[in-house]
């Protein structure tokens, strides 16, 4: 196991390669520790060098949605009437703080999604 920092995108992109070799590898062997020690190495430089833009907070609601199998209808104890449902999700009215509270409490959406602009 030869794992070094990476400091550039062709440092990058070699461990990318020998992550790939590592694929699969089982947990607590020599293969598997490496494969998450190269894990780290790459979050640790893409988040230093890739800006991650902030999520969108009607995106963040539509993958709840998605997720947990919900209806317009079913945010309405959240949002309010079936009409500023509608609103919200087509972005012709914004979150309150009252109903980023709500969707967070009752759907556990971070406030971090629910608050980015």
């Amino acid at each position: 196991m030869d794992i070094k920092l990476i400091r550039d995108e062709d440092g990058l992109q070699r461990a990318f390669a020998r992550m790939e070799e590592l694929w699969g590898a089982r947990t607590e062997t020599d293969a598997g520790d490496e494969l998450e020690l190269l894990s780290m190495v790459i979050e640790k430089y893409e988040d230093q060098h890739y800006e991650m833009p902030a999520s969108d907070p009607i995106e963040a609601i539509r993958f709840r949605m998605d997720q947990d199998g919900l209806t317009q209808r079913d945010l309405e104890v959240y949002i309010g009437p079936s009409g500023r449902v509608s609103e919200v999700l087509n972005k012709k009215r914004p979150l309150t703080m009252g109903m980023v509270k709500r969707l967070h409490n009752g759907l556990n959406i971070p406030y971090e999604s629910l608050l980015a602009d």
